[in-house]
């Protein structure tokens, strides 16, 4: 059962957007997916909360008691995790995990803030059996600040699964519990387009 984490300490990176498309796309293709949210905020249950019951299924996860094995009865796993993910609450989480996804968008606080937590990632006892991938969000690549974030990106050695842009399809999509993998191909073409390679790093093993 892969366990996918998707978290970074700085606040506001687009941890919860990442974490629903991560469980959407598992469920458009079919698995039995668990999705849980360690987030005082709680977007990833509230967008649960307004999941259509048409749409594929996927089930909540409650953590509020601390995060442990997921319950038995699912294939595939996400976990929404909280700004200033640390301490005790880390620990537990990258105890369970399997893979661990990394959003940051393209401004010097959320690459300085990602930076110190890559390394804690790296120096955390048993990191080297995860697989670690980095997403870029809400990245314009006409940007100044896009180019500063590629080339902080290159001098990680750390795999970049994608760069997605900032489309307001992630905004309408949240507002209804959908995901890009939930509409018809057609309308969210450019979209998925960029989540190609991030799709393929999910399904590998």
């Amino acid at each position: 059962m892969p366990v996918v984490v998707v978290a970074n300490p700085k606040g506001g990176v687009g941890k919860s957007t990442l974490a629903t498309h991560v469980a959407g796309y598992y469920a458009s293709r079919g698995h039995a997916v668990m999705l849980g949210d360690a987030d005082r905020q709680q977007s990833s249950a509230l967008w649960l909360g307004l999941r259509p019951p048409a749409a594929r299924p996927i089930r909540s996860w409650d953590v509020s008691a601390g995060v442990a094995r997921p319950p038995k009865g699912t294939t595939h796993v996400v976990l929404d995790t909280p700004a200033g993910l640390d301490g005790a609450l880390l620990r537990q989480t990258l105890a369970i995990a399997d893979k661990v996804l990394v959003p940051l968008q393209p401004s010097l606080f959320d690459i300085y803030a990602t930076r110190a937590f890559l390394d804690t990632l790296a120096a955390h006892r048993g990191s080297r059996r995860l697989q670690l991938g980095l997403v870029g969000m809400r990245v314009d690549s006409r940007t100044l600040s896009a180019d500063k974030l590629q080339e902080f990106l290159q001098g990680l050695g750390l795999p970049v699964l994608g760069e997605l842009r900032p489309t307001q399809n992630y905004v309408h999509l949240a507002a209804r519990g959908l995901t890009l993998f939930d509409v018809a191909p057609g309308r969210v073409e450019k979209d998925l387009g960029q989540w190609e390679g991030l799709c393929r790093w999910l399904d590998s093993r």
